[in-house]
């Protein structure tokens, strides 16, 4: 029987064998990926088990702040000055709504949602992120709330928010005064405490908004709420609540401010009213004003501009940033330097011929009185308002000694008022002119400086707060707007400010009563500059002064018939009443008023009648 060499014999023992090896490998593989996997899973499970149990409690539990109410303002009479009304938002979350400019051009058919409202939206949502809600229109009417509920459904991502929106019910009474709120802008993001502010939208800007804001904003709560897959609140798990701001009451008094307002009539200006015992600003007066209501919620571009370009600046505070000449109003401030220093006494007179001529020169400093007043001393040379004597007395004080007197009275200074955005005015001296010109200080210079002209530079604030330290004999006492801090609410009484005060080094009482009671004659004198305003019911002390807008060449004459209302010289007036016991201290500045004594003093007249007998 013969082999065929083509059959092979199977080997199973080595097919076995390598069988085995790999099935020995492939549990060896399966073996090591499950140990992987267990360990994975075992620090999944105990390693980091609170980690992930936070994650999966977030995707149905949210944190959610709660912004605080803020505080409200009120006048010294109780009368409610800022107020928060409840107003209904349509506001947007770009994560959820998908294409937001479609969206929002869908949502125009249903409710009317113009270019600047759009603007807003654009610039809001660079500042949020993209699961915060972005309002896209404000204060919804009934009508509109009523129309969107109908398409809720057609609009995932939007959704109408309730919320309390800043109102000023005087308007522009006391825009000056309170400032006002705004959407908070990519510059104060930067600036302030996100956690804080985390919630809420707006932030003073000016004023006592924004003086006073830490108080007014109160503190942030938090609130962690249960959600559904759609974002929807389902209830609340736990809530700490927000501290209410607060409340803030003013020494002003809303009544004298609007008689001080009427009776600027046609004429812009400034008027500052003070009580000299507690610097409690009693009236403060910037006209004309604006309606603060039209910047709480975003202001039109149109509207802005017109308010930004009008040749009457309603924007510009002028009790705080208007720096005017003092003109005729610092004389009796020099008289008292001059008196203090020795430069005068009570009886020296100075002869007026209606001009001054340094020593060796020939240009003439004229006075307002072409053909002079004739003998001056201190008295008559402040009741008639002499320039020629207060050349003379600027001459012989020198600008340094002038400078370093007026100091103390906060000219050249900030008053140290709890506003915001004041300026300095410019009290000159021979040093600041080097350090700012480069070039020396003249004599001539010194001359129309005791006359409050020339880089002399006051704010109708640092004049009314100089006005009241004269009344006070020489304490200067900080002026302040907010009187009281706190709600009564609270069940505690508002607690007071501080009164901040200084006494102005001058030696002699005698000069003090010097200065005033010829600052009297200006009223009740027979060639006062003020006797217009004279009253029988109590005693003003006041001095008027006139604040040149443009110069005038040696050989021309004043004409004011002849100029154009803009270029007149400003009208000025300070007072104080009733001399015996100062109650109220008033600086009246009047843009191109012409006169003080016929102008600006009879504004200050009213405002103390109002003040004083309650007329």
């Amino acid at each position: 029987m013969s082999v065929n060499p083509q059959i092979h014999i199977k080997n199973y023992l080595r097919e076995s064998q390598i069988f085995l090896g790999r099935a020995v490998f492939a549990g060896v593989v399966v073996g090591l990926f499950a140990l992987i996997l267990i360990v994975h899973l075992g620090r999944l499970q105990i390693l980091e088990h609170d980690h992930f149990t936070t994650l999966s409690r977030d995707n149905r539990v949210k944190l959610e702040p709660l912004p605080p109410t803020r505080g409200l303002i009120y006048d010294a009479n109780g009368v409610l000055l800022a107020q928060n009304l409840p107003a209904y938002s349509l506001e947007i979350v770009p994560e959820k709504a998908g294409d937001v400019k479609r969206t929002i051009d869908e949502l125009t058919r249903v409710i009317p949602i113009s270019n600047d409202d759009r603007a807003r939206f654009a610039r809001l949502r660079r500042q949020r992120r993209r699961f915060d809600g972005i309002p896209i229109r404000v204060k919804l009417s009934d009508e509109e709330l009523a129309r969107f509920a109908v398409n809720r459904h057609r609009f995932p991502g939007v959704d109408i928010h309730a919320t309390l929106l800043r109102q000023y019910p005087l308007a522009e009474l006391t825009a000056h005064v309170l400032g006002y709120v705004g959407r908070i802008n990519d510059r104060e993001i930067k600036t302030i405490d996100m956690s804080e502010y985390s919630g809420t939208s707006h932030i003073g800007k000016n004023g006592i908004e924004k003086a006073y804001e830490k108080l007014l904003h109160g503190h942030v709560g938090l609130q962690q709420v249960e959600v559904n897959a759609k974002g929807r609140t389902l209830r609340v798990l736990e809530s700490t609540p927000p501290v209410r701001g607060r409340d803030l009451h003013l020494f002003l008094d809303t009544d004298l401010q609007k008689t001080a307002l009427d009776a600027f009539g046609d004429y812009s200006g400034a008027l500052v009213a003070i009580n000299p015992k507690t610097g409690g600003v009693l009236a403060l007066v910037s006209k004309p004003g604006f309606d603060p209501n039209l910047f709480v919620e975003g202001i039109s571009s149109a509207t802005y501009k017109a308010l930004r370009d009008s040749e009457e600046k309603p924007l510009f505070n002028r009790v705080l940033r208007g720096q005017y000449p003092p003109g005729s109003t610092v004389k009796p401030f020099f008289a008292l330097a001059g008196l203090e220093t020795g430069a005068v006494t009570p009886s020296k007179k100075i002869l007026c011929r209606g001009f001054y001529l340094l020593p060796g020169h020939d240009h003439k400093y004229r006075d307002w009185k072409k053909w002079g007043h004739g003998k001056m001393d201190v008295r008559s040379a402040i009741t008639q308002s002499c320039d020629v004597y207060f050349y003379d007395l600027a001459h012989t004080l020198g600008v340094d000694r002038m400078h370093d007197f007026l100091t103390p009275f906060s000219f050249g200074h900030h008053t140290g008022i709890d506003l915001t955005g004041e300026l300095r005015g410019l009290l000159p001296s021979s040093a600041w002119k080097r350090r700012v010109y480069k070039q020396p200080w003249y004599p001539g210079e010194t001359l129309i400086m005791g006359i409050g002209q020339g880089y002399f530079l006051a704010t109708p604030l640092q004049l009314a707060a100089a006005t009241a330290a004269l009344a006070n004999r020489g304490i200067y006492v900080r002026p302040r707007v907010v009187k009281a801090v706190g709600s009564a609410q609270s069940g505690r009484p508002p607690h007071p400010t501080v009164l901040s005060s200084s006494r102005i080094p001058a030696s002699n009482p005698a000069n003090w009563e010097t200065v005033i009671s010829a600052m009297v004659k200006v009223i009740e004198g027979k060639h006062g500059t003020a006797r217009s305003i004279r009253t029988d019911a109590y005693h003003i002390a006041g001095k008027t002064g006139t604040a040149q807008v443009f110069s005038i060449k040696q050989d021309e004459e004043y004409d004011e018939e002849k100029i154009a209302r803009k270029m007149r010289d400003h009208a000025l007036f300070i007072a104080f009443a009733p001399v015996e016991d100062p109650q109220i201290a008033v600086a009246v500045v009047v843009e191109h008023g012409g006169h003080g004594g016929s102008v600006a003093a009879p504004i200050a007249r009213r405002v103390m009648d109002k003040y004083l007998l309650k007329q």
